[in-house]
């Protein structure tokens, strides 16, 4: 059944719609965010937890914000696009309720799952609405400023969130998302009230859904928990490991045959798909889980408050704004390839750079890379998606643009537990290299810490007060190397992605698909045509 759109919005009215929306799309990634600061604030109320332990609702909210974008585009056909980005801002008042009134890491956990569903919903929804009501010369614009809002959760909520952690509290995040949702939601009830949709009867492939959610559910598990509970020695992680060796080859052979399948694997046949895939999922592994390490380790290694550990990505913004705008505004006949390797290569020596810190004193040390940093993530994406959906048309390139931004927010969940992975494995190496290398057990005749502890003890400093310090110079010492660590194996992966780009199609040229990648697109665009 098919209902005739209302008129586009005009006037004041359009100009609140884009107001609504845009600070709709605000909420729900300064939510994102902003949470990244405050997860020693949350692991410390919520039972006194591992700081750890507080990043689980920061990885299972983005694994159920991705898992909303399959089942968004089904119910947005059954329900109407507006009435569930109504419903959505409703559900995610209430998920964040519950997240603010939370006492334990249990029931935390599950309200951070019911909030990212809520989110992924609007924002799925939030972007189709912003094309619908746009004419079609202004559509590069509002794509632009969707852009711009997009860098949100790397730059200014940060330091937003550190001063609610700060000043009133962690729980205040969630407080003040209660009154802006629901004003959301009534105003834009108000706006399209009795605006029709084209209702689409299209069956939900829900067994293709339960199997996509066990396989990231169980991976995102696996890391969450490895480091804490010693990986498979647990019973629990053992079965997460089995759940997911059996659900990954039942989704392939599900999806494979499947006519309207919740996640298209069909589209791995292009080359450019793959390729591009690729380069967006580990870069957003890499760039997420740094960024959300490094802010965690500047409160619990260096001591910052939240609100100057969110200072340090500030610089960001200066430049990765204006650069994201330029890069809509590239002419079309450039190669994505190039752009996207320049892009890698600009990546590689950025995090190359971090990867040499070693002053924690010293803030010039950080704020050079990361406002060079701030180029390149304003360039990262959208030379990507040019890649990626190079040679695809029609309802496959919204799928391949679908399911890229799935697989992208997955490996950013991944990339927050793996780079916690890498700190927690090297952290133990540095400081044991670093007790026999000063402590005399490396070279008999370079014992510094000895001297250096006699001295203090002359001046007349307690024994116990001075081998505590020294131990907490080394932990320290050794966390920063760590952290180096990390920063260097993402820059050495940057490298590898820059020259795997080449092996992709040329952007600038038509796309001449061999016959094989000719049979599995007409077999493609088949599947996707049953009924």
């Amino acid at each position: 059944m098919t209902i005739a759109y209302a008129e586009r919005l005009h006037g004041w009215r359009f100009i609140l719609f884009n107001i609504v929306l845009g600070v709709g799309h605000m909420i729900v990634l300064f939510g994102a965010g902003s949470y990244i600061a405050l997860m020693p604030h949350v692991a410390s109320d919520l039972g006194g937890v591992r700081p750890s332990f507080g990043t689980w609702g920061q990885t299972y909210f983005m694994i159920s914000l991705a898992l909303a974008f399959p089942i968004a585009r089904w119910l947005a056909g059954r329900f109407g696009d507006y009435r569930l980005f109504i419903a959505a801002f409703v559900a995610y008042a209430l998920a964040s309720y519950l997240c603010a009134i939370a006492q334990s890491i249990a029931f935390f956990v599950p309200a951070r799952i019911l909030l990212g569903f809520a989110g992924g919903i609007t924002l799925f929804i939030g972007q189709s609405l912003v094309l619908r009501e746009y004419p079609d010369h202004l559509k590069l614009l509002a794509l632009s400023i969707w852009g711009l809002v997009t860098l949100m959760p790397f730059t200014i909520s940060f330091p937003i969130g550190g001063v609610i952690a700060d000043e009133l509290g962690w729980r205040y995040l969630f407080y003040l998302n209660i009154p802006f949702s629901l004003a959301i939601a009534g105003i834009t009830g108000a706006l399209l009230a009795g605006r029709g949709f084209e209702e689409n009867h299209t069956r939900f492939d829900g067994a293709g859904f339960v199997l996509l959610a066990l396989i990231v559910g169980s991976m995102q598990t696996l890391l969450n928990m490895g480091n804490d509970f010693d990986w498979l020695d647990s019973p629990f992680l053992r079965s997460m490991l089995i759940i997911l060796i059996v659900a990954l080859p039942c989704f392939i052979i599900w999806e494979y045959g499947e006519g309207h399948p919740a996640f298209n694997l069909h589209l791995f046949a292009h080359r450019n798909f793959i390729i591009g895939v690729t380069g967006i999922s580990l870069g957003f592994l890499s760039i997420q889980g740094l960024l959300s390490l490094l802010i965690v380790q500047l409160q619990v290694l260096l001591g910052y408050s939240s609100f100057l550990a969110g200072m340090v990505f500030l610089p960001m913004i200066l430049l990765a704004a204006p650069v994201t705008v330029a890069m809509h505004l590239l002419p079309k006949g450039l190669d994505a390839r190039l752009l996207v390797c320049l892009n890698l290569l600009g990546f590689s020596f950025t995090f190359f750079w971090l990867g040499l810190f070693d002053d924690p004193g010293s803030y010039d040390q950080i704020f050079w890379p990361m406002l060079l940093l701030g180029f390149f993530l304003g360039s990262f994406f959208t030379p990507l998606t040019k890649l990626t959906l190079h040679g695809l048309s029609g309802q496959q390139q919204m799928r391949a643009a679908e399911e890229a931004g799935f697989l992208r927010v997955v490996a950013g969940s991944l990339g927050i537990t793996w780079q916690g992975v890498v700190l927690f494995r090297r952290t133990p190496f540095h400081q044991s290299n670093l007790a026999e290398h000063f402590g005399g057990r490396q070279y008999a005749s370079l014992d510094m810490l000895q001297g250096f502890s006699s001295r203090l003890e002359a001046a007349g400093l307690d024994k116990d007060m001075v081998t505590g310090k020294l131990l907490d110079l080394i932990r320290q010492q050794a966390g920063i190397l760590a952290l180096n660590d990390a920063f260097l194996l993402a820059s050495y992966l940057f490298l590898g992605l820059a020259g795997l780009v080449w092996l992709a199609h040329p952007t600038h040229q038509p796309l001449h698909p061999t016959r094989t990648e000719e049979i599995m697109d007409m077999r493609a665009e088949q599947i996707m045509e049953e009924p």
